[in-house]
């Protein structure tokens, strides 16, 4: 969950650093001429991630006659900007926001991979999607060291087994399915967005699945830097499918009037009361199962079941919102590039995903190490993608992606306004530079 929020939170951070952008230095790291074979790295990753990680790297780095260094801080996206300012950044820094990675270069504070890693390599082992994510002009500057998946849809797996429900392969098939629940005097949706003062993300993920979905990567690249506006059809594309999903009367436990007020982490344990499930599908990221009841968690390959949210057509383009932490070079020593080399390897997440929420970026990762057949299968939607996207709320200025976009998505939802005042009024938040 902290990486979650941590994600939601980055947003707020990159607005208010956007103000100190013209007090930036230039060049690269004032260090690239140090090399005493130790190299430090930063990250506000899970703590199991990060051990895990650090254990493998720290091995592999010994092997080349390099100590690390790997300390964990709070807020990495504020606090590498202030040491940035003050000339005291560490050797690799895991960025978990790709806005925050392009300011660090707009500074000439990170120095490009593309001559450092196999790139050609790279290509052909990262998940499509993930290598785009922290390029900038062109050039690699940050590398997915770790991601989370959301579009996810989880169930009581025994119940619905029994029931005879299968994975939808479109949209189309998921209204169907919908329906079909629905004939058969259940409940097919779990919602709630309430997230105390951070209500309204759990929305802003439907919207941003929906929009990739149904327009494409480079409709929703568009529509993230706001070249595409709320008010556009691509926006009302998503939100016809999420009224209708949603909505309808019927479909969510509660009704719509429930939504606003039931909270994000245990709105889909209903699925798994002891009488049967109150309600049957929960759309969510790949951290929700550590919200589940104890007994849930405690057994998830037999209790548990997931799908992606489907693409809008069978056999379509089919890609998967998520995020993660991207590896940025702050200094260019010998020792900082080969640590850099070693943290690309596939099998540096061996240690992590025994023991964590790891999911590799890397799609030829032995996914035997991941410790169970539910997260086995969050892997394999992500693999199974035609591209990874980084979550489109946190790109956005804070005001808007951690502001309105919240808020009136909560106000809409809860029946205080219409959708065209709720799309009108985003738009008019963001910032004019």
């Amino acid at each position: 969950m902290r990486s979650i929020v941590r994600l939601r939170t980055s947003a707020l951070a990159v607005a208010a650093l956007a103000a100190t952008a013209a007090l930036a230095g230039c060049g690269g790291g004032d260090s690239a001429a140090k090399d005493d074979k130790s190299v430090t790295i930063w990250s506000s990753i899970d703590q199991p991630v990060q051990d895990g990680l650090n254990k493998v790297l720290t091995e592999k780095a010994k092997a080349e006659g390099i100590t690390i260094k790997w300390q964990k801080v709070e807020n990495i996206n504020q606090l590498i900007m202030q040491k940035i300012q003050a000339n005291d950044t560490p050797d690799i820094a895991l960025i978990p926001q790709p806005g925050v990675v392009a300011d660090i270069v707009k500074r000439g504070k990170a120095f490009p991979l593309d001559d450092v890693l196999d790139m050609d390599a790279l290509k052909g082992s990262m998940t499509p999607g993930t290598l785009e994510a922290g390029t900038v002009d062109g050039k690699l500057y940050g590398l997915l060291a770790s991601m989370n998946v959301k579009g996810l849809v989880f169930y009581n797996k025994e119940a619905w087994d029994k029931a005879g429900y299968k994975a939808p392969a479109s949209l189309d098939e998921l209204n169907t399915l919908t329906e079909q629940i629905k004939a058969d005097g259940r409940t097919p949706w779990c919602m709630g967005i309430e997230s105390d003062t951070a209500t309204g993300w759990p929305a802003t993920d439907w919207f941003e699945e929906l929009i990739a979905k149904t327009a494409g990567p480079d409709e929703y690249n568009k529509w993230v830097k706001h070249e595409t506006p709320f008010d556009s059809d691509v926006v009302k594309t998503a939100a016809a499918e999420f009224e209708k999903l949603m909505f309808t009367e019927g479909n969510v436990l509660g009704g719509r009037k429930a939504i606003a007020s039931t909270n994000f982490g245990t709105a889909g344990n209903p699925m798994f009361d002891k009488g049967g499930p109150k309600c049957w599908m929960y759309n969510q990221g790949s951290f929700i199962t550590g919200f589940f009841p104890d007994d849930v968690k405690s057994d998830l390959d037999n209790k548990v079941g997931l799908f992606g949210l489907p693409p809008a057509t069978a056999g379509g383009d089919n890609p998967v919102v998520g995020g993660g932490d991207l590896a940025v070079m702050l200094d260019d020593s010998a020792s900082t590039k080969t640590a850099m080399k070693l943290l690309s390897a596939t099998d540096v997440g061996t240690e992590a995903a025994k023991n964590s929420s790891f999911i590799s970026p890397h799609k030829d990762f032995d996914v035997a190490n991941y410790p169970n057949e539910t997260t086995r299968s969050v892997a394999k939607v992500a693999y199974d993608s035609t591209a990874f996207l980084f979550d489109g709320s946190d790109q956005m200025p804070g005001e808007v992606g951690a502001g309105t976009f919240w808020k009136d998505m909560t106000a809409w939802i809860a029946g205080q306004q219409d959708l065209a005042t709720t799309l009108k009024n985003i738009d008019a938040s963001w910032p004019a530079s």
